[in-house]
C-alpha cells in the first residue's frame, strides 16, 4: 500500500515540475472576406499561465504559404506573447491552415488554425461589385 501511495505521489510531483502552459486569447483567427493582396499578417495573443519560462522551440506550418514567427526569448510566468503570422493573400478562394507550436508546455504540442477567404478587387465585405 505504501508503495503505491509512493508512486501516486511522486506522479504528481512530477508533473508540479512541468508547468508551463498557454492561454490563448484565441485558437483560431477568422481572416473572414478579404480582398486579393490585402495584408495577411495577423498574431496570436497568449499569456504563460504556468509557474515556469515557456519556452518555444518550433512553429510549423501546413504548407509554405503560411509563415508562422516565434518569440525568441522564454516567456516567463505571467508574461503574455505573440505568434505572429503571415498568409499569401494572392491566392484565390477559402484557406484553413494550422500551425503547430512545440514546446516545453505541458501539452509539448499545440495547434492553432487560421482560415479566411480571399476575393478579387471589390468583392471583399463592404464592398458591392
Amino acid at each position: 500500500m505504501k508503495t503505491i501511495l509512493s508512486f501516486i505521489a511522486i506522479c504528481f510531483v512530477t508533473l508540479a515540475v512541468n508547468a508551463q502552459e498557454f492561454k490563448f486569447k484565441s485558437e483560431l483567427i477568422n481572416y473572414g472576406k478579404i480582398t486579393q493582396g490585402s495584408e495577411g499578417k495577423r498574431v496570436f495573443e497568449f499569456t504563460n499561465v504556468g509557474d515556469a519560462p515557456l519556452i518555444i522551440s518550433e512553429i510549423k506550418s501546413t504548407c509554405g504559404c503560411t509563415v508562422p514567427s516565434k518569440p525568441e526569448k522564454p516567456i516567463m510566468p505571467g508574461e503574455k506573447g505573440k505568434i505572429e503570422v503571415s498568409y499569401d493573400t494572392k491566392r484565390l478562394g477559402g484557406f484553413s491552415k494550422a500551425i503547430t507550436i512545440y514546446s516545453n508546455a505541458k501539452q509539448e504540442r499545440k495547434m492553432l488554425k487560421i482560415k479566411g477567404f480571399i476575393t478579387k478587387g471589390g468583392e471583399a465585405k463592404g464592398k458591392s461589385k
